[in-house]
């Protein structure tokens, strides 16, 4: 590389480059350090400034400059590599000595004339080796074994059915490298600290006995490495520090990031640079990823997969759970300065199971102690105080040992005032030490799942027996003549909330019936008491779904086709809302392939979206209606059969031409609801005029009515064609239009009191 000599002394090389414009000529010229200074340009006043140079350290720098390009000419300007030993061969690139003299800092070699300290030199030898050996270990990795030798890993509860099959393929002569592979939060992590746990008590075979487990920081080896073949020099320097030393475990978190780090145009990842290591057994190989993660990098690149031995780590079951929260609940009772029960380690691992859907055991069931945890903690007032009475302590020491040495009087009065506050501070001290810890409680669970899934904490913690057993009266309260379906329903909920069927999954029920007699207000109510909020009910319009691409609205589209990246209507809510009344209105409407889809739900609780995750619906309610049969007539069939009876004949046969029978018979219950005869509209009506009555009772107006009301709304608004509806218009059409003209005409004198009367053919209105 030929330098650029300065264009205004000629003889000093160019470093500083500026652009001149006179008389609208444009030119560029380089210059040198000192020609520079010279001129007066800023930034070079400015470094100088900053850090220290002199004139004399300006024209020493420029020599330097001019002795290294004139020395290593015909070598690009570069001093020659390192040597295999030497301390900086890091994967950095050689630079100028003058630079490592500008920006060493303490780092800076020593003047040439100094004299050597050989006797430091010969006292630091071995150590400086011993650096050296393991230098890219300690660059690049973290010592697992170190950590397991001071106590600061925690220890493995259960796995060890994984972590046998993982010694044993340690054990082997070649390709002697195990892959976890699991579900994120499952524990792969943990099985590779274990490991390095059981190495340090020398409770392993005789092979492994002296071996170390580092795991390897991907990000701090890529990071930096912007020129071409410095990630090489990493990772061949890496290698060959595991293979000198013959006696490391490397440990890779994600392994599927190998296969593409340091990926770059005409260089090598780092894949292909473990390869040849991990196929004659120089280099073992601990990796760890899930399963969708070793499938799409790893199973692809068939010469990687076969130099890894599967292990698979499988979800732990429940009572598994509970051993290991048991196990490591003094960590967290130690961190957080509270106590756990036994109970509560149970409690959480099952309401972790049943309120969180989309994670694993045994992370999910941590996060909720270790978070219910952090809640009692931050309500500790005497913790803080404690925190407190401790800084004052350690300030009044401080205090205390400047002041001994004090012979003034000033200074024998502020010992004594110390001594006596230190003595007051140790009291309380002792007392707050004293206090039994707060215990963690099944209120702090609950509310942190209230948090997580926005599912109420007091239907967490209420016992939820005692209101599944008063379910069937609550909806009777709103549900009117439909007893029978309202028992079915209640009967199926408490059937699938118990947990006794081996085979979970959701409630599911077909509403028939004609309109207006309560389909969808059951649903509604359901939806309210189950959940305490009627967001909790997803809709379905089936009109909308009559079409056979329409089920890419409840999946999502497939790959390449427009809305991929948006999920599906169906599967995104019950994602986010996994507690939830799905309801798909007029089943009748929608297309056969739309119905094969549900299929799946309602046998399995689950279904894959087109983005290949796995929707949990075992937690919710799933209703269709549906008016098939309401309208066809058929005359008496035999003797002593109710309308009703008929009602729910016609209804099974009409079902049966639309729904084939594997669907029908995936579906708990096939609810048929009553015609509402006269009494019934009567109820109604008075539930109507109560929920108008409060609606007015917000705006300052009392309304109250004569039993001639609901005689005349019954005698108008009954109708078996158009059921509750009709009643709820007339309503609306005669009593609430009188009402707001009413109110529109008293504007002057607004009415506070209204009672309504019914007449012989309208409703009358009084202000009282």
């Amino acid at each position: 590389m030929q330098p650029t000599i300065c264009s205004r002394c000629q003889k000093n090389v160019a470093v500083v480059f500026i652009t001149k414009v006179e008389n609208g000529t444009t030119s560029n010229e380089g210059l040198c350090l000192k020609c520079a200074k010279e001129l007066g340009i800023k930034p070079i006043d400015d470094m100088m400034h900053k850090m220290g140079l002199t004139d004399e350290d300006l024209d020493g720098l420029t020599a330097e400059m001019m002795s290294a390009f004139g020395g290593a000419e015909g070598q690009d300007g570069l001093l020659p590599q390192p040597t295999e030993d030497s301390d900086e061969d890091d994967g950095r690139t050689a630079t100028f000595p003058f630079l490592n003299q500008l920006f060493g800092g303490a780092n800076a070699p020593a003047p040439q004339d100094s004299a050597p300290n050989e006797q430091r030199q010969a006292r630091n030898g071995e150590g400086k080796s011993q650096k050296n050996k393991r230098k890219f270990l300690e660059s690049y990795c973290i010592n697992l074994s170190q950590r397991a030798a001071e106590g600061k890993l925690d220890k493995m509860i259960g796995r060890d059915r994984e972590l046998e099959r993982v010694i044993q393929i340690l054990n082997r002569r070649q390709k002697n490298n195990p892959c976890l592979i699991g579900e994120p939060g499952v524990g792969k992590t943990a099985i590779a600290e274990g490991l390095a746990t059981r190495i340090c008590k020398g409770d392993v075979p005789y092979k492994l006995r002296d071996k170390e487990v580092y795991l390897l920081d991907m990000t701090a080896l890529v990071a930096g490495t912007q020129f071409r073949g410095q990630f090489e020099s990493r990772m061949k320097g890496l290698i060959e520090e595991i293979k000198k030393l013959g006696n490391i475990i490397l440990v890779i978190d994600e392994v599927h990031t190998i296969v593409g780090a340091g990926d770059a145009e005409g260089s090598m990842n780092a894949a292909n640079i473990l390869k040849p290591a991990l196929s004659r057994g120089e280099v073992q190989v601990i990796g760890a990823t899930t399963l969708t993660e070793y499938r799409k990098h790893i199973e692809k690149d068939t010469a990687l997969e076969r130099r890894f031995q599967p292990v698979i780590v499988e979800e732990p079951s429940i009572e598994d759970t509970v051993a290991i929260l048991r196990g490591i609940a003094p960590y967290y009772e130690s961190f957080h300065h509270v106590t756990i029960s036994p109970e509560l380690c149970r409690l959480a691992v099952v309401l972790s199971e049943r309120y969180i859907t989309d994670r694993y055991l045994p992370d999910k069931a941590i996060d909720l102690i270790d978070e219910a945890c952090s809640t009692v903690n931050l309500q500790n007032v005497a913790l803080a105080r404690k925190a407190d009475v401790e800084k004052e302590l350690a300030d009044l020491a401080k205090e205390r040992e400047v002041l001994t040495d004090n012979t003034e009087e000033a200074a024998y009065q502020r010992l004594a005032v110390i001594r006596s506050t230190e003595l007051r501070l140790q009291e309380e001290l002792e007392r707050l030490d004293s206090e039994d810890a707060p215990a963690l409680t099944d209120e702090h669970l609950a509310r942190v799942i209230e948090l997580w899934t926005n599912i109420p904490a007091s239907q967490i913690c209420q016992q939820e027996y005692e209101r599944l057993a008063k379910l069937e009266q609550r909806l009777g309260e709103h549900i009117i003549g439909q007893d029978e379906a309202i028992r079915a329903v209640s009967a199926a909920v408490r059937r699938g909330r118990v947990g006794i069927s081996p085979k979970r999954k959701p409630v599911s029920f077909i509403f028939v019936g004609s309109t207006g007699v309560g389909k969808t207000e059951l649903v509604k109510q359901l939806a309210r008491d189950l959940f305490s909020t009627p967001e909790a009910l997803i809709r379905l319009d089936m009109s909308e779904f009559m079409e056979k691409h329409a089920v890419s609205r409840i999946i999502g589209s497939p790959p390449g086709y427009v809305g991929y990246d948006e999920a599906g209507q169906l599967t995104e809510k019950v994602r986010r809302k996994p507690y939830s009344v799905v309801l798909f209105d007029e089943i009748e409407k929608a297309h056969p392939d739309v119905l094969n889809i549900l299929l799946q739900i309602l046998d399995d609780g689950r279904i894959t979206d087109a983005q290949g995750r796995t929707v949990n619906f075992e937690n919710t309610v799933i209703v269709m209606t549906t008016n098939a049969g309401s309208n066809t007539k058929v005359g008496s069939v035999g003797f002593g059969r109710t309308a009703n009876e008929q009602n729910k004949d016609r209804a099974m046969k009409a079902l049966q031409d639309f729904l084939r029978p594997e669907f029908i018979n995936r579906v708990d219950e096939i609810i048929c609801f009553n015609q509402l005869t006269e009494e019934d509209f009567r109820r109604i009506a008075l539930l109507m005029l109560n929920e108008l009555k409060d609606s007015m009772a917000q705006t300052g107006i009392t309304l109250m009515w004569e039993d001639s009301l609901i005689d005349y709304l019954v005698r108008k608004g009954y109708s078996v064609t158009y059921g509750a509806r009709n009643l709820r218009r007339l309503i609306q059409r005669e009593l609430e239009d009188a009402i707001a003209s009413r109110i529109i005409e008293s504007y002057r004198d607004p009415v506070t009191h209204l009672k309504a009367a019914g007449g012989e053919d309208k409703i009358e209105l009084f202000s009282l």
